[in-house]
């Protein structure tokens, strides 16, 4: 009997991960359809929602901003070194351009969000569910669906993609500094092959995947908070989860909308 019991542990121990993912999964499914069925929805918090655009926005965007120009001049850098060796290093611009609007624009601006946007939306729910601040919230009918969550949705599907053009913009540019000063390309034949094979399904895509990495980012920080249990231990937990799975998402949706938009 102990060698039958064994495999049936393990079946069982399978199943209930299997389970525990499928009702993880269906319940933040349900959470943000709620989430966005209430922005659509009055009334609308208009306050609420410039603190969260500005928060989201306009304070990050330093290390965007830092993040994306050093960027473009390390690639510039790095492409350059490459494309010598088959004497090409003509195409250094348009690989410059390409790379930062269709995947290192949104990808590392949504990764630098996610660990300053991320992580304090989820300890300020957190806090305010481990203080009853939520239930009080009830208590004076006010939704915290459309009070908390509706607002800091929008605002990062409207926040990310401003960032993304800045951040494009500077990585872009970053990557004209070094070709121009250092590696001795003419500047106006750099802006020419940038302009010329920079094609605007190639910035679309960059932006679109950036509404979906700001609706992702703010999803997982409102939604680890908001289901934080256990005082500050709790708090700290929903926070780390917050950040850790809207960096793994951008990732996988990086390459889902990537298939989307490239693969003929």
């Amino acid at each position: 009997m102990a060698g039958v019991t064994h495999p049936l542990d393990l079946v069982a121990a399978l199943g209930r991960g299997v389970l525990g993912v499928c009702r993880g999964v269906g319940t933040l499914t349900l959470f943000a359809l709620a989430g966005l069925s209430h922005i659509l929805r009055p009334p609308f918090y208009g306050r609420l929602f410039a603190r969260a655009l500005t928060d989201i926005g306009y304070f990050s965007l330093p290390v965007v901003a830092l993040t994306a120009i050093f960027t473009g001049m390390v690639l510039a850098l790095q492409s350059s070194t490459g494309l010598a060796r088959f004497s090409a290093e003509t195409a250094m611009p348009t690989l410059v351009v390409l790379s930062i609007t269709r995947e290192l624009g949104p990808v590392l601006a949504g990764l630098m969000v996610a660990g300053r946007i991320g992580a304090a939306m989820a300890a300020e729910i957190g806090t305010m569910r481990v203080t009853d601040q939520i239930d009080a919230l009830t208590t004076l009918s006010t939704n915290p669906m459309k009070y908390l969550v509706a607002p800091r949705l929008l605002a990062g599907i409207v926040a990310l993609p401003l960032l993304v053009v800045v951040a494009d913009i500077l990585g872009v540019f970053g990557g004209f500094i070094v070709a121009t000063l250092k590696l001795g390309f003419n500047p106006h034949t750099y802006l020419s092959n940038t302009l010329t094979y920079m094609e605007t399904q190639d910035v679309v895509s960059g932006l679109t995947k950036a509404a979906v990495f700001g609706f992702l980012i703010s999803l997982m920080g409102c939604y680890h908070g908001y289901n934080s249990r256990g005082g500050a231990q709790g708090v700290g937990s929903a926070t780390t989860m917050a950040v850790v799975s809207a960096s793994v998402l951008i990732l996988a949706f990086d390459y889902l909308l990537s298939e989307l938009f490239f693969v003929r």
